[in-house]
């Protein structure tokens, strides 16, 4: 057919030669017309469809990083021209993973394809390999735990490395679950004790992989365990040892709202039910002083002189569920984080409304007492500190902002009404205002949990809140009310920011071991987000939960159990894919010329 192939970008794409890619397309066998664009071109329909009349033009491929935004106006100037709309194809490079520096190969690829009216998924296919039984999973989160137990579950073994001293990832830190409210820990923390008592799993904790080699079907991955410094077979938890411990730290898991010894178990249903040294805070690991806890352990288990040791497994798949970070709220200057003692993050509220944490749950402001041994006073949540009268919540802090994050972090919204919710239940008259741009309410119930949230009494307002500021030794936030065109401004004893999620700390370093690309935004890449949103480029890793995008908990668990049974199937069958990127433009040309004879042969 008589090709017309156009490039039209909607943003520019720094690491792609597209006179390269331009070039070899007014090669390719029925081209009669290649055409640059640019970025965000002004496209005139009538022009458009004379040139498709008179050039005789059967086809039309548009080529870009997303050329879905230009399809209408092609398809209605074929349709002005008496050609077939249907006949309008695209060439994604973002989608395919052709955006990134020296992807020019894959991007020709990708426009032989659509040319030849060929799927690139159909063309760029791998060769298989043999695999191995065996699964590292990186990261224990709620993906980790459900990927690795729906493995382990079917009899294959599974190596599951966890950063930190204990599984169960920020779920863990959380009190209720929206929009059903049920308890968080009452969800995953059976989850975490089955995968510590299962015997297919190998749960390697305060742990991380530093080295993989080898090739699809056949990983051999190098993990950096750190010493634990005590024995967590024989440790029971009796805490003996962080009574006498001098040194105290801020509590990681706890949001840093208060504090943990320098030997501490992360919190009670920590998996394993063990004690841990922080080294880098430990005074005898630092200068060979103190050794309290050793001392005074009554089992004996503690070894403060334990060194690091680094494993190796062979694995045949790899799954990274390495979950996501909060976005620092002090770089959003306006909203006094950092500044205002009661202004908090999420993680942060999360961890006072917990019946875990460091006020039983009780919601209470910040007040200053003086600590001793800083001999200094600080703002710290005491349990009989008095409760806010009045508390703000502000959506999208950090994210649909192209300062920050210009992407919507989805879950937001809805753990902000939870928030809101939380308050009425636990301080009845205190008055609770939520400011929201938009409301993305777009789970099962979620809508529902919204409309509930204004009928417990909260005030839902839609508009961006400006800044808060302190009058008069209370914090007065700004705003405004675009449904009623006015602007606000009261008084508040608390400000709840809802901040916006990044990809975690040290995602970078894990996509350059595994040669694995990330999106714009640092997120990692899939391999087809509509059709393989699990899979990646390099054959046999997988991504699940928040490390690919923004999700809620129900979509990384249903994310997680698809990884599973795609590792599964591999495994059963014995044959594993190779890497995409492998394969040359000279393989992806044939195949796709030979399914092109095949398509076109009669049933």
């Amino acid at each position: 057919m008589r090709t017309g192939v156009y490039f039209c970008q909607v943003e520019k794409l720094d690491g792609l030669n597209l006179d390269a890619v331009a070039k070899y397309a007014s090669n390719l066998p029925g081209v009669e017309h290649v055409e640059v664009f640019g970025v965000q071109p002004r496209l005139d329909l009538q022009s458009l469809a004379d040139f498709f009349k008179f050039g005789r033009i059967e086809r039309v491929v548009i080529a870009g990083d997303q050329p879905g935004y230009f399809k209408p106006i092609f398809a209605r100037a074929m349709a002005l021209a008496g050609q077939d709309p249907a006949e309008v194809r695209l060439a994604s490079f973002r989608s395919r993973g052709a955006t990134h520096q020296y992807s020019s190969e894959r991007a020709k690829a990708i426009v032989a394809c659509a040319t030849l009216a060929v799927p690139y998924a159909l063309a760029a296919i791998p060769g298989e390999t043999p695999v191995h039984p065996a699964t590292l999973i990186i990261g224990g989160g709620v993906a980790g735990i459900q990927a690795a137990l729906e493995i382990a579950d079917a009899g294959k073994r599974v190596h599951l490395v966890e950063r930190s001293g204990t599984i169960g990832g920020h779920m863990a830190m959380f009190d209720k679950t929206f929009p059903t409210l049920d308890c968080a820990a009452c969800i995953l923390t059976p989850k975490m004790v089955a995968v510590g008592q299962h015997d297919m799993i190998d749960l390697i904790t305060n742990s991380e992989v530093i080295e993989v080699s080898g090739a699809p079907g056949a990983y051999r991955a190098k993990i950096l365990k750190r010493a634990r410094r005590v024995d967590a077979r024989a440790c029971v938890a009796c805490s003996i040892c962080s009574d006498v411990c001098p040194v105290s730290v801020p509590s990681d898991f706890d949001a840093n709202i208060t504090t943990r010894k320098a030997i501490y178990v992360p919190f009670p249903q920590a998996v394993p039910n063990a004690y841990l040294v922080d080294a880098e805070n430990c005074t005898y690991v630092q200068s060979k002083k103190c050794g309290a806890c050793a001392k005074k352990c009554p089992k004996e288990c503690i070894n403060l002189d334990e060194q690091d040791e680094t494993i190796e497994v062979e694995v045949g798949n790899i799954i990274i569920a390495t979950g996501y970070d909060v976005l620092d709220a002090s770089k959003v200057e306006r909203y006094g984080y950092g500044k205002y003692p009661n202004v908090l993050t999420a993680l942060e509220f999360e961890r006072l409304t917990n019946a875990s944490g460091p006020t039983g749950g009780r919601i209470v402001t910040k007040t200053r007492q003086f600590n001793k041994r800083l001999k200094k006073d600080e703002w710290v949540f005491d349990p009989a500190g008095p409760p806010p009268k009045s508390v703000a919540i502000i959506h999208c802090v950090g994210s649909r902002d192209a300062s920050y994050s210009p992407y919507c972090s989805r879950v937001c919204c809805m753990y902000s009404l939870k928030f809101a919710h939380l308050v009425k239940e636990k301080l009845h008259d205190a008055v609770c205002y939520e400011f929201y741009i938009d409301m993305r309410a777009f789970g099962k119930g979620y809508e529902e949990f919204a409309e509930r949230i204004k009928q417990e009494g909260a005030f839902v307002v839609r508009g961006r809140s400006a800044t808060v500021s302190e009058v008069n030794g209370r914090m007065i936030v700004k705003g405004e009310d675009i449904v009623n065109d006015r602007l606000l401004e009261f008084p508040v004893d608390m400000v709840l920011l809802a901040v916006g999620l990044i990809p975690a700390q040290g995602t970078e370093a894990l996509s350059r071991m595994l040669g694995l690309t990330r999106g714009a935004d640092g997120w990692f890449s899939e391999l087809d987000y509509n059709g393989n949103p699990t899979d990646t480029e390099r054959g046999g890793v997988y991504v699940a939960g928040m490390c690919q995008a923004p999700k809620d908990i129900p979509d990384t668990v249903a994310q997680a159990s698809a990884v599973a049974a795609g590792v599964l199937r591999s495994i059963s069958s014995g044959k594993g894919i190779g890497h995409w990127d492998a394969l040359s433009l000279s393989e992806i040309e044939a195949r796709a010329k030979n399914l092109t004879i095949t398509l076109q042969q009669p049933s």
